[in-house]
């Protein structure tokens, strides 16, 4: 009988853990077709995908489903942090979270950055998810000593009313830069001690995301909930926030700082609709893409096949995976490069959105890039796979950080 409990209890330990890692390997893999679509495309620096005057539905709907990459990412950031509170003292967890992010932040300054632009100099920094992910660990490093519901309140006031700053004119200089950095981001490019940065991913919203994904961690603990009651909650939360996403959109007023308008057809109305803002991440952009993250945690639990085991691997080599998914891109891009006939000098004389990627004539049609992004994904895979069975049977301290 106690056996019988115990197995059990493993059992329900395993799946949990892989339904989330499913989740997590799938949003990445989705994340390299974006990544793969800028490098490749050859309208990628030219156009805006989401521009409903010059896009395509294809080209539309390939931004727009890896829109659900980074919310589900930093949201199951937060999942995992919660699943580590259940075995680490608050003070081991606080350690821990405030040096791993402290290490994301330097990573995306450096190994990571130098992926993206291949530039030895550093000339231009580019903060984005791990940006994100890292500063918002910082901040829960802080906070994790609080009541788990002073957390879980925080992350849905800074969701709901983040927004509160689209109505909000800042002249100072000074303040919009700060506020640009934690709160606002729009896109406005910096210059600091010869370089230029670029923040993409103001830190506060992010953090919201992650708080969320904390809340959402305690349906996983197996000593308050089954999974039956687990999934039920994911169901109803979920579709709770794709019925606010509908309402908020078709009021079209609060919760996001771009409304939708109708358009020449059915189709580009409907992708106006969808057409929610990222940067930063809109009350409304968050409910379209964790509704149906919850939804899939909840259809995927019971799962097993050749197709959750793919994505399992991903998902449990999260940053591995990230690192490498961005220089096998960029090497790649790097071949294009010469067989398209550019040369060493033209890195000095055209125009470059990247190291090797020229921003203009340069590039492939639409169609190119789903076979480039498998490629990709398959590169990806086998490297990932012996990055996890190495984990799986050795016990470094550093193995935490990567």
């Amino acid at each position: 009988m106690f056996t019988t409990a115990n197995q059990y209890f493993m059992d329900t330990i395993t799946k949990r853990i892989q339904v989330i890692d499913v989740v997590r390997g799938i949003i990445m893999a989705l994340m390299a077709l974006d990544h793969t679509r800028d490098y490749f495309h050859i309208d990628a620096m030219t156009q805006d995908p989401t521009n409903m005057a010059t896009t395509t539905p294809l080209l539309f709907f390939t931004r727009w489903i890896t829109h659900y990459c980074a919310p589900t990412f930093v949201f199951l950031s937060g999942t995992s942090i919660y699943l580590q509170s259940l075995r680490k003292t608050k003070k081991e967890l606080a350690w821990f979270l405030f040096t791993r992010g402290l290490w994301l932040v330097i990573a995306e300054l450096t190994i990571v950055g130098f992926g993206w632009s291949f530039d030895p100099f550093f000339r231009f920094f580019f903060l984005q998810v791990m940006w994100a992910i890292g500063c918002s660990m910082i901040i829960l490093s802080g906070l994790i000593f609080f009541n788990y519901w002073v957390l879980a309140v925080a992350g849905v006031v800074i969701t709901l009313t983040h927004n509160l700053m689209d109505y909000t004119f800042i002249s100072d200089p000074e303040m919009r830069t700060a506020l640009n950095v934690f709160l606002i981001t729009d896109f406005k490019v910096y210059s600091l001690l010869g370089t230029k940065i670029m923040i993409a991913y103001a830190v506060l919203p992010w953090t919201g995301i992650m708080l969320l994904g904390y809340a959402a961690g305690h349906w996983y603990n197996t000593k308050v909930y089954t999974p039956v009651q687990r999934r039920k909650f994911l169901v109803t939360t979920g579709c709770a926030l794709i019925g606010l996403f509908i309402i908020l959109r078709l009021v079209n007023s609060y919760g996001d700082f771009k409304p939708w308008q109708h358009q020449a057809s059915e189709v580009y109305t409907f992708m106006s609709f969808l057409n929610v803002t990222k940067y930063p991440p809109s009350l409304m952009y968050a409910c379209m893409t964790l509704g149906p993250a919850l939804l899939l945690l909840a259809v995927l639990e019971p799962v097993h096949s050749r197709f959750t085991t793919i994505m399992n691997t991903f998902g449990r080599v999260p940053f591995f995976y990230y690192l490498l998914h961005v220089y096998v891109i960029h090497f790649l891009c790097v071949g294009l490069y010469f067989i398209e006939g550019f040369t060493f000098n033209d890195l000095f004389t055209k125009p470059m959105a990247f190291g090797f990627r020229p921003e203009e004539g340069f590039g492939l049609p639409l169609g190119y890039i789903y076979p480039l992004w498998i490629l990709v994904l398959i590169l990806c895979y086998y490297p990932s796979r012996w990055y996890d069975n190495y984990k799986s049977i050795h016990n470094k301290w550093w193995l935490g950080y990567i």
